[in-house]
């Protein structure tokens, strides 16, 4: 810096403070001084002068400075205790400056505070030696840049030495003056003591991995304020609805609030039974609370659960009638149909446009992008996708959407895209400003494409790394789905909710499953095998028609429709073969009953088509002579249904003679299975035999509840209504012998021996308490047979078992049929699944599913619209579908499982931070002024025993330079945050774009550790000469510095080949990080060896 000759310092060309005070302090020297702000890095640069002083008088000139030092104090600091413009390896060594600053502060320098803010503005210097005085006054504070000892940041500053000894008297006198008016001023030496030594002293582990989490998340803390104001405001805390939630839901119910406010959309993907319905009515109180309509679209099977809440349903058992819920309650189902009535509601002249917002439960169910198309008359139809997209959500007013699913996510990112695209009216750009996301779409796609490459790694040994995945996706799919999604698992809620939830029940332990093989036939004559061997050869011509087709207009109409769609009529049939003998089989793995029914169905429709075709040959010029068959459909397993033909063929169409031959020999071919599976009455029966010794042993030897009462309650799933009837048939006399009450529910009837016969009333005196019963009456139901049309959305956990009859395709049902029981508040200190097995050697059994349920895999990416099914990505696709599928089914015979826990996949969960935002706000409720308190920069120093980390740093950083296009992309899903985990040889382990599992590591290696580990702090200590000799860690922090900025290159040129969207741009230089001037340390953690 060049000096003019001057009494101006200005920190540019005429000098700057620290030349006038390292040249005018001496030994013995009397200082005063008047600054806002005071920094141990301006000690360290004066501390060699400032060490041979006799006292110093330090005024502030603003306790705001003070406040914010505070540990009382909660409020958002305004400054911290380091410069902000200091490099960041002079900030390593904040500990032994900190040490040394206190300790002269404690010998020689007394501090003082204005008490009112805005009073005192200017900054002095004054220096007495041995009478003689100095003094300079002027702008600078006592900072790095204020006296102008930065390289390339200082301020520039206007000071001026005081050359007249008149005028360094009354500065003197008016200094005087102020320091020794006591309402002016007030001590706080004890405060920056304080505040010193925080810096100075060993922190725990724990608090600087909560330090992490509170930087990270600070804006969401203090919007998290905003909102709690605007639940109260609103009087949402005194509904009926909100007294009666968990903590955990009213924190979610929070979180979903906030999303739908700023983002018009949320996913709540909370894990199975966890009471996401709940969660969802207080959400839908508070939107009605605010004068705005809501829809509710839910399967028809959850429609009478829905059903019970609204005040206009007149609902005895409704738990809510105070809070006079007004929603309207319509079925997915519901958007195909233009006519008739659902629920009351006239679905002709229904106004699906007038909704503010809709909670869609189940939102799984539009995971496929499903096109719109023609009918049998050629009249242009919505699928139910593109109804709801179109007709209820982009017309009309602004919809918000909620979705409800705890399988967000199947097999696909695809399927999460159709489901974002509802909330953002399939607008790509939607999130540009609230996210910085341009186009959803093309982000999906690359997401998609890395999740693809990780399907398609067998990984090690064969298991896949879900942390390998989470490294490729990208920042912009972290940040979407923290933005639109609330996710949490059972371990969040056990973790975060331990007390409440020793207050009203933990979930029950689960047993491990009793795995059972009854036989199909108990004389031997028929094996399971056999009939699947029998089944895997039917051909079901009745099903395509189109392998008979002669006319050329048909054959033509079909060619224009492969062109197309890729797709026609006769590979759909193809395809709808495969789903009809998965039908079969596991109809025969249901019960044999269930077969015999369908095989009589199906025999029928083969018979009536036989008449058609006489019909048609004795009068060719007959009305009634459509090809058009409609297969068996069964409306508790959505899974199983399949449309009518999109163009029915006349039977002039077709070759009808060899189409005839052929159902013929198909009907006697059904004929003999049909007679060999009638062979299996009751009395042979090996199901229904080992099913009443479950059921007896039940009643006679019941599990006994936290409360000491024993609990006789079954509930037994199966997936078919044919078998539902059968079992209520053949149990009901055998249930009333044993003194038990029994109860049938499907999606079309209920059955029951006692109490009123319909479906709510039926589930409410099977789990009176759960369902919140207030009369004690003797029609408490203790056996129920249920379909899938319960396996979803209900609490039913007064019962303590279920029993599988048969095994789901889909082993996520299974884990969701547990789920009724195996939920929070549950009396049952235990809870156990049953299974029914068709067989005991699992290999087998898996191969005989695999014949079929590979058809039936590709019959339903096919339905999706969204693939060629045809092609070979699909058919891999469809098949490793299935591999994943078999390994789940193998695992939930030895285990019972949350879906989080199901190995090889995904969850949304895996995606969020929420489980980390939820660990701090628990943290927070204590240690709030701490966490205040702990100035940036702050380590510890932890040990990696007892956790899977290895030795090495983690660094927690902040780009000062943030970029202020929101649309830029960046390689850190937490920016402006960035956080690396280095190994001591330099190799960076999990590097900007792994922020979750350096997340992970960091609470590995630090919660539970809520004390400085004395031994690790010593050792640290000795190895860099107190914090002295810190090269080695400025060679990591460079190291990682380089990594960041390196990556950000990298992603902005990958972002170029790509092929970036209109109007893209290139973040500006100033905006671009660079070197380590452009961070900011927060916090860092060294995980070491004890040695």
């Amino acid at each position: 810096m060049s000096n003019l000759k001057s009494g101006i310092r200005d920190n540019l060309r005429r000098g700057n403070v620290y030349e006038f005070l390292a040249q005018e302090i001496k030994n013995g020297s009397l200082l005063s001084v008047v600054s806002a702000y005071f920094t141990i890095n301006a000690f360290e640069a004066l501390q060699k002068p400032l060490s041979e002083i006799a006292e110093l008088r330090f005024l502030f000139g603003d306790p705001d400075f003070i406040k914010s030092l505070d540990p009382s104090n909660t409020e958002k600091k305004a400054f911290g205790i380091t410069d902000s413009g200091l490099e960041l390896s002079k900030q390593l060594q904040q500990k032994p400056i900190a040490k040394a600053c206190a300790e002269w502060i404690k010998e020689k320098v007394e501090i003082r505070s204005t008490r009112e803010a805005n009073l005192l503005h200017g900054k002095m210097y004054h220096i007495t030696n041995n009478g003689a005085e100095r003094a300079i006054i002027g702008s600078s504070n006592f900072t790095m840049r204020g006296l102008g000892l930065t390289q390339d940041i200082n301020n520039i500053e206007l000071n001026l030495e005081v050359d007249s000894n008149r005028d360094r008297r009354d500065l003197k006198a008016w200094f005087d003056e102020v320091w020794n008016d006591d309402k002016l001023v007030e001590d706080v030496k004890e405060k920056v003591l304080a505040t010193l030594g925080q810096i100075g002293k060993d922190h725990a582990p724990e608090l600087i991995y909560y330090k992490t989490l509170y930087e990270l998340f600070r804006n969401e803390i203090e919007t998290r304020k905003t909102n709690d104001q605007t639940l109260e405001d609103t009087h949402l805390y005194d509904t009926e609805v909100w007294k009666t939630l968990y903590e955990f839901q009213k924190e979610g119910v929070k979180s979903v609030i906030a999303r739908l406010l700023r983002h018009n959309g949320c996913i709540l993907a909370d894990s199975v039974g966890l009471g996401k319905t709940y969660t969802a009515l207080a959400v839908i109180k508070f939107f009605e609370l605010r004068n705005e309509r809501v829809l509710v679209l839910c399967p028809k099977k959850l429609h009478d659960n829905w059903a019970l809440y609204p005040a206009y349903n007149s609902q005895d058992t409704n738990p809510f009638l105070d809070d006079k819920f007004g929603y309207t309650l319509l079925s997915h189902t519901d958007l195909s149909r233009y006519s008739g009535e659902s629920g009351g509601v006239n679905l002709e002249n229904f106004n699906w446009r007038n909704f503010d917002m809709i909670v869609i439960d189940e939102s799984h169910n539009f995971r496929n992008d499903t096109k719109s198309g023609e009918d049998k008359d050629g009249n242009f139809r919505h699928s139910r996708y593109s109804r709801l997209l179109e007709e209820v959500i982009k017309e009309g007013t602004k919809t918000k959407v909620l979705m409800l699913s705890a399988t967000p996510v199947n097999t696909s990112l695809i399927d999460l895209r159709n489901q974002i695209y509802l909330m953002t009216e399939k607008r790509e750009d939607a999130f540009r400003e609230s996210l910085g996301i341009s186009n959803i779409g093309s982000m999906l796609r690359q997401a998609q494409k890395e999740f693809k490459k990780w399907e398609e790694d067998g990984g090690e040994n064969g298991k896949k790394d879900k942390a390998k995945l989470l490294e490729t996706l990208g920042a912009e799919f972290f940040q979407l789905l923290g933005g639109v999604s609330i996710a949490r698992s059972r371990r969040h809620i056990k973790t975060f909710y331990a007390e409440e939830m020793v207050r009203i029940g933990e979930f029950p332990t689960p047993q491990k499953p009793e795995n059972s093989h009854p036989p199909t036939d108990l004389t031997g004559e028929l094996s399971y095998k056999a009939l699947a061997d029998q089944i895997a050869e039917f051909t079901l011509s009745i099903y395509q028609p189109s392998s008979y087709v002669i006319s050329e207009t048909a054959k033509q109409r079909l060619a224009d429709e492969k062109q197309r769609f890729r797709f026609n009529q006769a590979d759909r049939e193809r395809f709808l073969i495969g789903m009809m003998q998965t039908n079969f089989l596991k109809r025969l793995e249901s019960s044999a009953h269930s077969l015999s029914e369908t095989l009589e169905r199906t025999v029928g429709k083969i018979d009536d088509m036989l008449k058609k075709i006489d019909k048609y040959e004795k009068n060719p010029r007959i009305q009634d002579a459509e090809a058009d068959i409609l297969p068996d459909d069964d409306e508790d397993d959505e899974e199983f249904l399949v449309n009518r033909a999109r163009n029915p063929y006349h039977l002039r169409e077709l070759d009808h003679a060899r189409w005839k031959k052929d159902l013929i020999k198909d009907k006697q071919t059904l004929n003999a299975a049909w007679d060999s599976v009638k062979t299996i009455t009751p009395e042979r029966d090996g199901k229904l035999k080992a099913i009443k010794a479950h059921i007896r042993d039940k009643a006679l030897n019941p599990m006994t509840d936290k409360d000491g009462k024993t609990n006789p309650k079954l509930l037994v799933f199966t997936t078919f209504k044919d078998t539902a009837v059968y079992l209520y048939k053949e149990l009901s006399d055998f249930a009333a012998e044993l003194g038990l009450n029994m109860a049938m529910v499907s999606g079309t009837d209920t059955q029951t021996t006692c109490g009123r016969n319909n479906f709510n009333a039926i589930l409410t005196n099977f789990a009176p308490r759960a369902r919140g019963r207030s009369d004690s009456t003797s029609d408490d139901i203790d056996l129920l047979i249920a379909t899938d049309c319960i396996s979803e959305g209900q609490n039913l956990q007064d019962c303590d078992t279920v029993l599988n009859y048969d095994i789901h395709w889909n082993p996520v049902r299974i884990i969701q049929r547990f789920g009724r029981i195996d939920r929070i508040g549950s009396r049952n200190t235990t809870v156990r699944m049953i299974n029914y097995w068709p067989t005991k050697d699992m290999e087998v059994y898996l191969r005989l599913q695999s014949r079929v349920e590979s058809r039936m895999a590709l019959a339903d990416a096919a339905a999706s619209g969204d693939d060629d099914p045809l092609n070979e990505f699909t058919y891999e696709h469809a098949q490793m579908e299935l591999n994943f599928r078999d390994e789940q089914l193998k695992q939930l015979r030895e285990d019972v499982l949350d879906l989080d826990d199901l190995s090889d996949g995904i969850v949304m969960s895996d995606f969020t931070f929420d489980y980390f935002f939820a660990q701090l706000l628990k943290y927070l409720e204590r240690n709030r002024a701490e966490l205040e308190a702990t100035p940036k920069g702050a380590y510890a120093v932890t040990t990696n025993e007892n956790s899977p980390t290895e030795t090495g740093i983690i660094f927690f950083l902040r780009q000062r330079n943030a970029l202020t296009d929101k649309e830029q992309k960046t390689p850190s899903p937490i920016y402006p945050y960035y956080t690396v985990y280095i190994r001591k040889n330099g190799d960076i382990r999990y590097g900007c774009a792994n922020a979750k599992q350096v997340l992970d590591l960091f609470e590995a290696a630090t919660v539970g550790k809520s004390d400085a580990l004395p031994e690790l702090c010593l050792q640290f200590d000795q190895e860099t000469q107190h914090g002295k000799n810190m090269a080695d860690y400025n060679k990591l922090l460079n190291a990682v510095i380089t990594h960041i900025t390196r990556s950000h290159q990298k992603t902005q040129l990958k972002n170029l080949r790509r092929g970036a969207p209109r109007g893209f741009k290139l973040p500006v230089a100033s905006e671009t990080p660079r070197d380590s001037s452009d961070f900011e340390l927060v916090t860092w953690l060294i995980i070491t060896t004890p040695q």
